[in-house]
């Protein structure tokens, strides 16, 4: 009887080591209440999970991430702005950094007062400084978001996101603006910020971010930014960034009737992420071959994949580069650059030692988890085989 239970352990280790798990039945997307939502991967710009993604909503407070990145890039962050009475706060609906009419306050500290305490006071002054007025703030930032960043169906009406039923936007354009403004070092800092000292003339206090992830108030490893809003007809609105050394994540999600519903739809998303996908990368002037023409990857170039797909890179001949995971299905494009007469030679020699390398370290890994695999059955054996002996 120990004889057999012997070898049927013995079985039970050579299936699980053996048997290859099928991970697809497991990459199933969570269930999201909010309205909107979307997850993207900030490197790749590849959409992970969204639901009505180019409906277009109120965004509320989200809205202040555009207007934070083009005072940044269109200001002079140094500059001192003279507060009007239009926007002190006690002209100002809603959250404020409590502006007094007079006051001389630094554009720098402004942003940071738009962002981490969600000043709408401070949203006006900046509009005020730039464009003269909040309305033709709205056509400058609006001609910006689509020609410069790149959006189509975002169109604001005020710098803050207090209600108007013509400021909208969708879930997937904030998470592209999000992407956009991250790359700026000045913004990443200010969208990360717990906490800082305001020193103005009537409010001596330290503010404090509203985004609870942010601040740890919900603890989540990884997050590295994040704005939160509210106005009645919008629900409760989220933008949260993280990432890992796999993954840069950006989470929008849009009209949750439950002020915590949208932080546990943004973590089921984060979640999600990081539990099923990675970001692999194609270094600048990596080259490919086909029938002998050469190709040339003209920059570095990043594809998001589930962790456990074996992607091919096919070429085409008018030189397009496809990812393709193991449902055949096409992950990523990118165009590559023909190659001239001279440099094919050695782009044909760098094609074969990348596609040696690949095939080597894929067999070189499978060849050390075997190895791996078999030593461990023996240890379990011997052991098992040493109890039966001796009992």
């Amino acid at each position: 009887m120990r004889k057999f239970a012997l070898w049927i352990a013995t079985l039970m280790i050579i299936n699980t080591i053996f048997i290859p798990k099928v991970h697809g039945e497991s990459n199933t997307p969570p269930n999201i209440e909010s309205e909107a939502a979307i997850l993207m991967e900030a490197d790749s710009e590849q959409v992970l999970y969204e639901k009505n993604a180019n409906s277009q909503m109120y965004p509320a407070s989200l809205t202040k991430i555009a207007t934070a990145i083009y005072a940044i890039e269109k200001g002079n962050v140094n500059d001192k702005v003279t507060i009007s009475s239009n926007a002190s706060s006690k002209n100002v609906k809603g959250t404020t950094v409590f502006l007094e009419e007079g006051e001389k306050v630094p554009l720098l500290q402004l942003i940071k007062g738009l962002l981490i305490n969600s000043g709408n006071d401070a949203g006006v002054a900046i509009a005020e400084h730039l464009s003269g007025s909040e309305e033709q703030f709205s056509e400058d930032i609006n001609h910006y978001l689509k020609n410069v960043v790149g959006v189509q169906n975002t169109h604001f009406k005020n710098p803050h996101g207090l209600f108007d039923a013509e400021h909208v936007t969708t879930a997937e354009d904030l998470a592209k603006i999000t992407k956009y403004a991250m790359e700026n070092e000045t913004f990443e800092e200010i969208f990360g910020t717990k906490e800082m000292e305001w020193d103005g003339k009537t409010w001596d206090t330290t503010i404090i971010t509203h985004h609870k992830l942010v601040k740890g108030e919900i603890p989540y490893e990884n997050i590295t930014g994040g704005k939160n809003g509210f106005v009645h007809q919008s629900g409760y609105t989220l933008a949260t960034t993280a990432e890992d050394e796999d993954l840069s994540l950006i989470v929008i999600t849009l009209k949750s009737n439950e002020r915590n519903g949208v932080y546990d739809d943004t973590i089921k998303l984060l979640d999600y992420g990081f539990d099923h996908y990675k970001t692999s990368y194609i270094d600048k002037d990596t080259s490919f071959t086909l029938d002998g023409d050469k190709y040339i990857n003209p920059e570095k170039r990043a594809y998001t994949h589930t962790l456990h797909d074996q992607v091919e890179k096919q070429v085409t001949r008018d030189g397009k580069l496809s990812i393709v995971n193991e449902e055949e299905k096409v992950i990523q494009s990118y165009n590559l650059t023909k190659a001239t007469t001279d440099s094919k030679s050695q782009a044909g020699k760098d094609s074969n030692k990348e596609n040696s390398q690949t095939k080597d370290n894929f067999e070189i890994n499978y060849l050390v988890f075997v190895l791996l695999s078999v030593v461990l059955l023996c240890l379990v054996v011997g052991h098992l085989y040493r109890r039966n002996k001796y009992s």
